[in-house]
């Protein structure tokens, strides 16, 4: 069996023409590759998603470190900005710390009045105010922090305070029986009215003459002698102040104030002369309304006389006198001023109404009281002031007539 071979480009093997596979016709080529690539394609298309770049694919290259992007000198000016910022914020924290701990202030001192029902808002524009703190802000987050307003640690009063005090110091010398709040010392004089009494107070800066007739007027105090008593007019407490000297806080609470001059009359009127009081059949109420006018009547050497005229015509009402007591002290009280007017339309008048005021016209001290308590034993029912200076007492009133006309001050007043 001949065999037939062919160099180029293919040879015979075996009675077929064997040809190179990369010669091989076109199609068959084509089919494969198809073949292939379809095969390809669709695993690809399992696992990738398709290129939105539709070039050719770029070599992958070995990722090295980013570049700074302000180089050596941004580095050096970030380092600079975080120093600034670091010594800024020290710098603040220093200044903060100074005003909260009293450091490197000049010396200052200040007399601050906090009042009844002062926000702490308030205390605080009033110490920034007085140049006693710097920063407002820190003072009122300091004081909640400590509970300082919580608690009721300021209360009102006039302080003396100074810029060697911390917020912690100023705190406590703003709190009750602190040694930095301002006393005052004021005398309250017999015969005083309350009118007189809180003008001084106000005056002298304890409280205001408003504050003071409020709490006079309402408010419900615990006392025995002041319990029944109606409230609404400051007067009703007229008689209870007692006269004295007193040390008070300044600006100091109302109620406190009048309950300390109240407290002084409960402790002066003793339970012995209550019980004289209602021995005699009269309310305590009624001997300070006597002792009052006993007061203002004269100047104290003959308060056991005048008073035996008031209850002589108080308790005689068919006498000459007829009931009214004919008091001119009374009159001005309700009138004002120093002129007499016996027609005055007021139930202070006793020279048209019947009996007691309806309350006391001053603040009579413990003479008073007692001379109304224990008063003479006399047959009097008029008393006039003469020339020498001193009352003359009178019987009747044909007497107390004959002696008006023979004293010159009468002459030149009419």
């Amino acid at each position: 069996m001949s065999q037939e071979y062919e160099r180029s480009p293919g040879r015979r093997v075996q009675g077929r023409r064997y040809t190179p596979s990369h010669l091989q016709s076109g199609g068959e080529t084509r089919r494969r590759t198809s073949s292939a690539s379809g095969s390809r394609s669709t695993a690809s298309s399992r696992t990738t998603p398709p290129s939105r770049d539709s070039g050719p694919s770029r070599p992958n290259r070995p990722r090295g470190k980013r570049k700074g992007r302000f180089g050596p000198y941004g580095a050096m000016l970030y380092v600079i900005f975080v120093i600034g910022i670091s010594a800024l914020l020290a710098a603040l924290g220093w200044v903060a710390a100074c005003d909260v701990l009293a450091l490197n202030k000049p010396e200052h001192a200040a007399t601050v009045t906090i009042e009844e029902n002062t926000s702490l808002d308030q205390v605080a524009d009033t110490l920034k105010d007085n140049g006693l703190i710097e920063y407002k802000f820190l003072f009122k987050l300091f004081a909640s922090f400590t509970g300082a307003e919580k608690d009721n640690k300021i209360t009102a009063g006039t302080y003396e305070l100074d810029t060697d005090m911390d917020y912690h110091a100023l705190i406590s010398n703003m709190g009750k029986g602190s040694s930095s709040r301002k006393e005052v010392t004021v005398t309250i004089t017999e015969g005083m009215t309350l009118d007189q009494i809180f003008a001084l107070l106000e005056k002298e800066g304890v409280s205001t003459a408003a504050k003071l007739q409020e709490e006079a007027a309402n408010h419900q105090f615990k006392y025995s002698f002041l319990k029944d008593l109606p409230t609404g007019d400051y007067h009703r407490l007229e008689g209870y102040l007692f006269p004295d000297t007193y040390t008070f806080y300044m600006g100091g609470d109302p109620l406190q104030i009048l309950n300390k001059m109240i407290l002084r009359f409960d402790e002066m009127f003793t339970d012995e002369m209550r019980q004289d009081a209602a021995d005699r059949g009269y309310t305590v109420g009624e001997i300070v309304t006597i002792a009052s006018m006993i007061e203002k009547e004269t100047d104290g050497t003959d308060q056991t006389k005048i008073a035996s005229v008031i209850y002589n015509r108080l308790e005689n009402p068919t006498s000459e006198t007829a009931g009214y007591l004919n008091i001119d002290a009374t009159i001005l009280y309700a009138t004002g001023g120093t002129v007499v007017d016996t027609n005055a339309d007021t139930p202070y008048n006793t020279s048209t109404h019947k009996g007691l005021p309806p309350t006391a016209i001053s603040c009579p001290g413990i003479d008073a009281l007692r001379a109304a308590l224990y008063p003479a034993d006399t047959n009097y029912y008029y008393y006039a002031l003469g020339d020498d200076g001193t009352h003359s007492f009178f019987k009747t009133y044909k007497e107390h007539q004959r002696f008006i006309a023979s004293q010159e001050r009468y002459q030149t007043s009419q």
